[in-house]
This record gives C-alpha cells, sequence and structure tokens, in this order.
C-alpha cells in the first residue's frame, strides 16, 4: 500500500472515530501527529464541528507526586487524599461506564496514566523514591509488565485487601495467570483471546461459504481465493506484534513451546523461537503475509506503534477478508463498515492435528505498594468489575463503541447466561470466543513476557522479508537475541 493510501485510510478511521463520539477533538489531533501527518486533519476536524485545539500534548499531564511516606514504610491504607485510581488511555476511551461508577462510588480522582506503549517508568520512579502518585492502575497486563512492577518494588499482592468471594469467583485459569508466587497481583478486569475473523460480505462474494476455516490450509486458500477473485483489496492480515501472531498461532499447533535458558529450572519460561511448532508458526504467517498489504509488518501509529496497527486499518476500511487478532479489535474496526452485521467471529484456526490453543490475557489493576486507600482501592475494584453497565457497553456496545472485552468472573458470567438479556441474544459471538478460553493458555508472567517477543522481531522478521531466506537461521538469531538480554539482565 502506498503512503498516501495509507494517511487516508488512517485518516478516515479517526475521522469516524471522532464523529461517532469514540475519540476526542484533542485525541483525534494527536493521533493525526503520531501517524505522520501533522495538523493535515484540522480541515477534516472542521468538517465535523468545533475548531482544533492550539496545542496537543502526547499525554495527560501527571498530577503532582504525593509526599514520601516514613523510610521503610509503605503508605497508610486509609490515607487523607480521595482515592485516586490511574487508567491507561485506551480503557477510558472504550469503556464510558466507568464514569458512572466514579460518580456512584463517591470522592474519586480520576486520572489518565502517563504511560505509552507499556512504558511504566513513571511508577517505577516514584516506587524508588517510597512513594505515588496514584492508589491504583488499571492497565497492566500479567505477561506485560506485573513481573517488572514486583521486582522494582512497586506494587504489592492484592491478598489483604480483595474479599474471598471475589477471589474465589476469578476464572481459574485467569487466576492462575495473575499470580505469583501464590499472590495474587493482578486484579482481572478486561480479557482478550486471539481469535479469527472476517468479513462475511468479501467471502460471500469470493463464493466462499459462510463460516470461519478449521485449519490453517482452509484459512490460507480462502484468502487466496479472495484475493484472486479480486473480491477484497488483501486476502488475509494480522499483527506483526509476536505476542499476537506468532505466539497463538504456535498456540494454535503446540502450547509445549517454552523453555528455560541454559535448562535452569529456577530460571523464567521462555518462548523457544527455535521449536519446530514455533517455525512452522513463522512459515505460516509468511504466506499470510503474501496474501496481506505491504505494510502488514509496520508499527502502528500511536501508542509507542502497538496500537492503530496497519491491520486495524485495513479491517475498517473493507480491504481484507480474514483477520487474526484478540476479539474487541475486529469489533470495534467493523463498527466503521456500512454493514456491520457483517462480521463472524470464529476459535483461532487449528494446524490438522493440532492442539487447538491459542492465546488469552486480561488487562486488570495492581496496587501501589506506596499508594493510600488501599481498601477503598478493592471497594473500587469490586464496583468497577461487577457493574452491570460496564458488561453491557463493552459486549453489545454503547456510543463509544463497541470493545467487546469479556468479564473474568464466573458470577458474572453466569448471571448473563441465566438472564439471558436480549441485547446479549444478539451477540453470538460471546459463547465463541469463551469457549477458545477452555483450550488458550497465557504467556508466562515474567520480565521478558513482553520483550521477548520485541526483541526477537527483527530477527524473525528477515524471513518474513525475504532478507534471510532459511527460517531456522532467522528463528535461532531471535532465540540467541533474548537469550543474550535476559543473561545481561542476570
Amino acid at each position: 500500500m502506498k503512503r498516501k493510501d495509507e494517511e487516508f485510510l488512517i485518516q478516515e478511521l479517526l475521522r469516524s472515530q471522532l464523529v461517532r463520539g469514540e475519540i476526542s477533538r484533542r485525541q483525534f489531533l494527536q493521533n493525526m501527529i503520531m501517524a505522520g501527518m501533522g495538523l493535515g486533519g484540522v480541515s477534516v476536524l472542521a468538517s465535523c464541528g468545533g475548531s482544533a485545539p492550539t496545542a496537543a500534548p502526547t499525554q495527560a499531564p501527571a498530577a503532582p507526586a504525593t509526599e514520601a511516606p516514613a523510610e521503610g514504610a509503605a503508605s497508610s491504607s486509609s490515607g487523607t487524599r480521595p482515592l485516586t485510581p490511574t487508567f491507561y488511555q485506551w480503557i477510558n476511551d472504550l469503556h464510558p461506564g466507568i464514569q458512572a461508577v466514579n460518580q456512584a462510588f463517591g470522592e474519586v480522582d480520576y486520572q489518565i496514566a502517563p504511560v505509552a506503549g507499556f512504558d511504566v517508568a513513571r511508577f517505577v520512579a516514584e516506587g524508588k523514591n517510597k512513594q505515588s502518585t496514584w492508589d491504583v492502575y488499571v492497565g497492566m497486563t500479567p505477561f506485560v509488565e506485573m513481573a517488572s512492577l514486583i521486582k522494582a518494588d512497586v506494587i504489592e499482592p492484592w491478598d489483604n485487601y480483595i474479599p474471598k468471594e471475589v477471589l474465589d469467583d476469578i476464572i481459574p485459569s485467569i487466576r492462575e495467570e495473575c499470580t505469583v508466587d501464590g499472590k495474587l497481583y493482578s486484579w482481572p478486569f478486561l480479557l482478550d483471546i486471539i481469535v479469527q475473523s472476517y468479513n462475511s460480505a468479501i467471502t460471500t462474494k469470493a463464493g466462499l461459504p459462510d463460516k470461519p476455516p478449521a485449519d490453517w490450509d482452509e484459512y490460507l486458500a480462502n484468502s487466496k481465493t479472495v484475493l484472486d477473485s479480486g473480491a477484497a483489496r488483501y486476502g488475509c492480515t494480522f499483527d506483526s506484534n509476536g505476542w499476537r501472531s506468532l505466539c497463538p498461532i504456535t498456540h494454535s499447533i503446540n502450547t509445549d513451546v517454552y523453555y528455560m535458558l541454559d535448562g535452569d529450572p529456577s530460571g523464567v519460561p521462555l518462548y523457544d523461537f527455535t521449536n519446530e511448532n514455533a517455525i512452522q508458526a513463522l512459515e505460516i504467517m509468511k504466506q499470510m503475509l503474501d496474501l496481506s498489504s505491504a505494510n502488514a509488518l509496520q508499527p502502528g501509529a500511536t501508542d509507542g506503534g502497538v496500537n492503530q496497527t496497519p491491520d486495524e486499518v485495513a479491517f475498517a476500511a473493507q480491504q481484507v477478508a480474514y483477520y487474526i487478532k484478540y476479539q474487541n479489535a475486529p469489533l470495534r474496526m467493523a463498527g466503521t463498515w456500512t454493514d456491520p452485521s457483517a462480521l463472524r467471529l470464529g476459535a483461532l484456526p487449528k494446524a490438522k492435528g493440532g492442539a487447538g490453543s491459542t492465546v488469552f490475557w486480561t488487562t486488570g489493576a495492581c496496587l501501589f505498594k506506596w499508594g493510600q486507600n488501599k481498601e477503598k482501592a478493592a471497594e473500587y475494584m469490586r464496583s468497577l468489575t461487577f457493574n452491570d453497565q460496564i458488561w453491557k457497553d463493552s459486549i453489545a456496545g454503547s456510543a463509544s463503541g463497541k470493545p467487546g472485552q469479556l468479564p473474568p468472573f464466573l458470577s458474572v458470567n453466569e448471571k448473563l447466561q441465566k438472564e439471558n438479556p436480549d441485547w446479549l441474544q444478539k451477540e453470538t459471538w460471546v459463547p465463541l470466543v469463551f469457549e477458545q478460553l477452555k483450550v488458550a493458555k497465557a504467556i508466562p508472567n515474567h520480565a521478558f513476557g513482553l520483550s521477548q517477543f520485541q526483541l526477537g522481531k527483527p530477527f524473525w522478521e528477515k524471513y518474513l522479508t525475504g532478507e534471510e531466506k532459511d527460517p531456522k537461521a532467522a528463528m535461532q538469531a531471535a532465540k540467541d537475541a533474548v537469550a543474550a538480554e535476559v543473561k545481561k539482565a542476570g
């Protein structure tokens, strides 16, 4: 895809999000700038009503730090300041019901977190000074930054504050994901699972059956049919970040693809890039890339390159039929279509004779060790995660869009199934996604859970781009790069 095409698609997607109220005018300008289009979107903004701000900061200004507690002691559980939660911006944008919870809860100093691209440096810096501006951070993903925050002594377990009935209510596989050394460090909030989706209007035009491909051979064959028939510009697409593509595709073949560096059983379980199943997954990605857009490997336009990725832009623009990503991405992107009902979701394709697994993760809340109001923080998270409107808005959608993230608590899902409201009956994708949770595997949560894929990406991508002809050599280089960093970190 040419650069002008990319700019047009991104601009159109951002414009539609602005018109529907999913993003603010300031966020529209921020995203246009971060996408490299400067103030080219001012005319689009003006056409939507209102005027452009004179300046667009890259993130909300951070609140001043609280006074450091006494040496060696954490802040009081009942501080003098209001409860101060901080949220990752995207959670705020996609879940408007949070503001209703805030109003009902009482005095809450709600703030947007100073993070981008999973960077939690501000939290760590404050922790070193035994202080925290905030009480709880909603936006932590266990395999991404949890281990680092624990090691930096920034967060503490929820065990002393979460009611036992709530702890026992967490779906068992999710509770395991959020637990380290027997203690719960993440209060799970939003559940995502890597699945497949497709635009049935395109597949029907290509003469294909209206059902998700069962295995990768069928998936690739169908994608080629779409391309050859001219039903769409591209047959399939995927998110090039390894935890969203390489790893879940590997899990669909086999989940036994982790190893301990130097055979040390006390080490951390690393993804084995040289495992035959991982190499098979890379070869599937190579075939997918041949049927996808030329820019599929480029970083995203927002949030440090991890969001507003090329796959989202192509799917939103109805230029591609089949799509691999967590369920909330196609649900959100289909909201821009002429006919959103053309969206279909299904299980991630499996390799013939393979495990048929995938990857899941939750985005949840961590409790700052040096924060205050810890009991209130637990009360607040309970109010948030058991709020009916939150889940209706997430599953069925609201004026802000349709995030499609699911509740990680047994009782919430049991209540939904028992009551079976009209809005839930229309969302036939929900049981399909939950069915995938039964076989999905979380990426082990350690300091290199996420970064191993970031470190390895430049090396395995050489095979995808054709710079390296041997997939085994590309994956060995990726494995060596990760091992070197792990050893350097001790």
